[in-house]
């Protein structure tokens, strides 16, 4: 396995990063993960725009996006699979002890590791814990996973792959590492950017192939939701076949199912949309 590691393509046992890092110690770092079929990135120049605006909000140097595509390319070439996990990582570099940022520079790591085409239905569980809108994070792709660790973790012992949680209003806001949709009297209803989630590439090509509109829903929704879908990168249009102990029978539904069809289709027909 060869992964790319501050301008260079090395071997994986090879590949280190410093102790220091910030993105090590204190979580300072942001990161896109890309799906690769057959040593092509799908939607690559998205998730570069989005890789950019985390950046930038999380107040890191802007990052070199000829560099980045240049090392994915790389990676991809290096490492030949059907079916891949992109993962561009891009750290504050090595830095003091704490959270003031240090003068070395940016890391950037860019990595491929094998990924399993998911099913057409999956559970989900809903958390108690809230996603903060208002707070500096919001919206943007960082590292600092830990929250979403540890409900994920809540999740699985419920005997589902994902965890679903509110915002700070009460109101439906996302996955650990999804987008939420909901099917509402026939029509496809996702979350505002307003309510703190991520604004995910894949739900983004939903909404634009798909019909889905925004809407602010009532966290309870996925109690009565005729039908509930997630949408993330390596999970495409996924049906929700279960809410904690909601059964969804039928699932995937008719929206959903079209939802499934379209996105498949339009991402055969074009790599980087």
């Amino acid at each position: 396995m060869k992964i790319w590691v501050n301008g260079a393509l090395v071997d994986a046992s090879d590949a280190v990063v410093p102790v220091l890092d910030h993105g090590l110690t204190v979580g300072d770092g942001v990161f896109e993960t890309v799906k690769a079929t057959d040593g092509q990135a799908f939607a690559l120049t998205r998730h570069l725009g989005r890789l950019a605006r985390s950046a930038a909000g999380l107040g890191l140097p802007a990052p070199d996006l000829d560099q980045v595509r240049k090392a994915c390319a790389e990676v991809l070439a290096a490492n030949p699979m059907p079916l891949g996990r992109l993962r561009i990582t891009y750290t504050g570099g090595t830095s003091p002890l704490g959270s003031e940022r240090g003068e070395a520079g940016p890391t950037l790591v860019v990595a491929l590791g094998t990924a399993a085409r998911r099913p057409d239905t999956t559970a989900v569980a809903t958390v108690p814990w809230r996603r903060n809108e208002h707070g500096s994070l919001a919206g943007l792709k960082t590292t600092s996973y830990a929250e979403n660790v540890v409900a994920l973790a809540h999740a699985r012992r419920a005997g589902a792959t994902e965890a679903l949680l509110a915002n700070t209003a009460g109101r439906l806001c996302e996955g650990t590492g999804s987008n939420v949709f909901v099917v509402v009297g026939g029509r496809l209803l996702t979350p505002p950017l307003s309510s703190g989630c991520l604004a995910g590439v894949t739900r983004a090509l939903v909404m634009e192939w798909c019909g889905a509109e925004e809407a602010d829903l009532p966290f309870d929704v996925l109690r009565t939701a005729d039908e509930v879908l997630l949408t993330s990168t390596l999970r495409d249009v996924q049906a929700v076949s279960r809410v904690d102990d909601r059964e969804l029978p039928g699932a995937p539904g008719p929206v959903t199912a079209e939802a499934m069809r379209v996105f498949a289709a339009r991402e055969a027909a074009d790599i980087d949309p």
